[in-house]
Parts: structure tokens; C-alpha cells; sequence
């Protein structure tokens, strides 16, 4: 008699069958739990104990697990961009351009073209715009159809005195041999002082419309609105069709000006500085100006003038900062901070590009050091590259940028990936 043989799936997990029945509370098994002496309910109450327990468990690890880990952190500097060793005072300002224009008409009129907009470079007496000048045009033609009138009118006075003269001469010679009267001789000197009198005078009307017509053309050249000096357009502020003046009318329908330019050579930086320190501050002080534009480009300055003018609701006093480099990256009304030097820099080789790490940001995890940077209030764990040293900083070439958050004195139980918050 072949007795039979079961054949379990080796992936498939085996079932003890005795446990299964053991488990059981009701039905098949009812015998075995009554002659154990364990009443249902006492069963039922050690399941939802286990329970219970279990759920206070996963309670305490979700927040336990999840609360942020308070960390204290700093912010990281690129190689260079500290203060420097010689730096006696620091203050923060804007750029400022000392020459700036918002360019105008000097008549009023209407604008039939705008050749400029915002980032437009221009050169001195460059076309800026132009405005109705019809009316203009005609009272310049009429200026000048009115002083070659007057020139008409002086040669032919100039003929008619030339004539009388002769006329004179002629009566000059006959009166001497007895042949004209003297009254004859008086009429023809009286007729040449009067074309000569006449001939001055068309000379001075001509010198008038002359001057009109210079006048004409003044208003006319109006008309056409012109750069004052080189500079960059940073701002347009009137279209075709709208109307300009140099003067503010019309209930605020009528442009004052069609545009700003700036002068980008004349850009210098204006800070303040606190009235306790400006003693510290001399003229042609050599300065290092770093715009937060660009935290890792210093640029070399000197002071131009202190401001003989505190304020007194912020108890500073201006200082205007030249820049020594010009550079298309510097714009007006761009933040900076100055640093004031005791005496110039020291030619120096060049920097190697990096991050300056505090030594108290190191870690040390799976045998090597990193450091945890702060993202989205996590911790993140980047594996670092070092250069030499930069005084007390460690320089990291690699794994950390300037401008990032790291964890100071990062605890034992940080994690890649753990959730942080700052330290108060």
C-alpha cells in the first residue's frame, strides 16, 4: 500500500498546521481551550494587550523617528571672501552713478518716434526721439524766406544809392562850370544820404531775420531730442502718440521726459557709516568693495570724500567710494560692501577656488570625514575634497559651494537625510 506523499513549492513558506490549530478560540478546538482552564475572554483581552502595545510602539518611532533634530549651523564663504587681515572697518551701501539724465524736449509737442529703449547704448548727440515738427518747419521756411527778402531789398538799395551818387557827381560838375543851380546840387547829395540811410537800415533788418531765422532753427532742433552725454538707457518712459513737455501739464496725461541714461563711468558706490567710526575714515583711503552680486569678486576702490552731513535718525555719515575697476557686471542701485583697509593690498597669487569650511562642520562617517549640508530642512551628507588651508578654515575644492548651509558639530545620531532646525 503506497502511502501518500506531499510535494511543497520551496518558494512557497511552509504552514504549521499544529499552530494554526492552536490559535483557533472557537469552533473546532473549543475542547482543547475549555480543558486548558483559559476562558475566551481572557485570551481576547492578551491579543488586544499585544495590540495596544504594538500600536504605542509605532506611535512613539513615527514621532520620535520624525521630530527635527536641532543643529547649529553657518553659512559657508568662497576662498577669498572674507575680511580680510588689514581691514579696519566694514559698511554696506548701492552703487550710484554720479551722472544720470532723464532726457526731454524743451518744447512741447507730440512724439512721432522713439529710437531707444531699455539697454541701449548711446553716444553724445545720438537721436533719442523726435516730435511733431510741421508747425516748426514752416516758421523756419518763413524765417528764412524773410531774410532773403531783406537781402533783395539791401541790393537794391545798394543800386539805387550807387545811382544817386553818380546823379550827385554829375551835378557837382556842373555846378562848377555854372551849368546846374544849387538847389539841383542839394537835391542829389540829400538823395545819396538818404539811399545810404536807407541801405543801413535794410543792413539791420537783414541782421533781424537773420536772427530769426536762428531762432527758428533753435526751435526746430527742438524738435529733435538728443543724448546729453554716453550712457546706457535704463529706462523709457514715453511711446509714440503721447505727448512730452518740459514741464509737467496737463492733469498727468503728458510725459516730462522720453527716457533715463546713465553714465557707467561715473559709477561709484555711496554707504554709510556708523558716526562712532567715521574717524577711521580718510579721503583716498584704499577700500575693497564686494557687490552681493558677486560675493566672490572683490573690487579695488579708494574713499573719494566723506559727506559733511550726518543723519540723525540713523546716526551715520555718507562716504562715496570710487571704484578702481570698471566693469559692465557693475549696475546702479546693486547692494555692496565696503571694507575699509588700513593700508593697500599686497600683490598676491592667486587664489584657489573654493568653500572656507569651519573644522567644527567635519564629520566623521564610515571612515572618512564629511560634512551635512542644510536643503529643504534636511541633512544631507556630501563627501568633501580638500586644498590647503586658509588660516583657520578648511578649504574644500570639491563637494561644498559657497553660499551653502552646513551643521556645526553634527551630533553622533545624524543621519543622511535627517530632518533639522536651527538652533535658536
Amino acid at each position: 500500500m503506497l502511502s501518500s506523499v506531499q510535494i511543497h513549492d520551496p518558494l512557497e513558506p511552509s504552514i504549521d498546521t499544529e499552530l494554526l490549530k492552536e490559535l483557533r478560540i472557537d469552533g473546532v478546538h473549543r475542547e482543547d481551550t475549555e480543558a486548558s482552564g483559559m476562558p475566551k475572554w481572557a485570551i481576547a483581552l492578551v491579543v488586544a494587550g499585544a495590540l495596544l502595545a504594538l500600536s504605542s510602539a509605532l506611535i512613539w518611532w513615527f514621532l520620535m523617528g520624525n521630530r527635527p533634530v536641532a543643529v547649529q549651523t553657518a553659512v559657508v564663504q568662497a576662498n577669498g571672501q572674507g575680511a580680510t587681515g588689514d581691514a579696519v572697518l566694514q559698511a554696506t551701501g548701492y552703487v550710484t552713478a554720479r551722472r544720470a539724465a532723464t532726457v526731454s524736449a524743451q518744447i512741447t509737442g507730440t512724439l512721432t518716434e522713439v529710437l531707444i529703449d531699455e539697454g541701449f547704448r548711446v553716444k553724445k548727440g545720438q537721436v533719442l526721439a523726435r516730435l511733431d515738427d510741421s508747425g516748426l518747419r514752416a516758421g523756419l521756411l518763413a524765417a528764412e524766406a524773410q531774410a532773403r527778402a531783406s537781402q533783395a531789398s539791401i541790393v537794391q538799395l545798394r543800386a539805387q544809392l550807387a545811382q544817386a551818387e553818380a546823379d550827385a557827381g554829375r551835378q557837382t560838375e556842373l555846378g562848377a562850370s555854372g551849368m546846374a543851380t544849387r538847389q539841383a546840387q542839394e537835391q542829389t547829395a540829400t538823395a545819396v544820404r538818404a539811399y545810404a540811410a536807407q541801405l543801413d537800415a535794410a543792413h539791420r533788418q537783414f541782421e533781424v531775420t537773420q536772427a530769426q531765422v536762428s531762432i527758428a532753427r533753435v526751435n526746430f532742433d527742438y524738435a529733435t531730442v538728443r543724448a546729453p552725454f554716453d550712457g546706457v538707457v535704463t529706462a523709457r518712459s514715453a511711446q509714440v502718440g503721447e505727448i512730452i513737455s518740459p514741464l509737467s501739464a496737463g492733469g498727468g496725461f503728458t510725459r516730462t521726459g522720453v527716457g533715463t541714461i546713465v553714465d557707467m563711468d561715473s559709477l561709484e558706490v555711496a554707504v554709510d557709516v556708523n558716526e562712532a567710526y567715521i574717524a577711521q575714515v580718510k579721503s583716498d583711503m584704499p577700500c575693497e568693495a564686494v557687490l552681493d552680486a558677486y560675493p566672490d569678486w572683490k573690487i579695488p576702490a579708494h574713499v573719494v570724500a566723506v559727506i559733511p552731513s550726518a543723519d540723525r535718525g540713523k546716526a551715520t555719515v555718507k562716504v562715496r567710494v570710487a571704484l578702481d575697476q570698471k566693469d559692465v557686471r557693475v549696475l546702479p542701485d546693486m547692494g555692496v560692501r565696503v571694507s575699509f583697509l588700513a593700508a593697500r593690498p599686497r600683490a598676491q597669487a592667486a587664489l584657489v577656488p573654493g568653500a572656507l569650511l569651519p573644522p567644527a562642520a567635519l564629520a566623521q562617517r564610515h571612515g572618512g570625514e564629511v560634512v551635512f549640508v542644510v536643503h529643504d530642512g534636511k541633512a544631507i551628507q556630501n563627501a568633501v575634497k580638500f586644498g590647503p588651508d586658509v588660516g583657520k578654515f578648511r578649504l574644500v575644492i570639491e563637494g561644498l559651494k559657497a553660499g551653502e548651509t552646513v551643521i556645526l558639530s553634527p551630533a553622533a545620531e545624524l543621519k543622511d537625510g535627517s530632518t533639522v532646525a536651527s538652533k535658536e
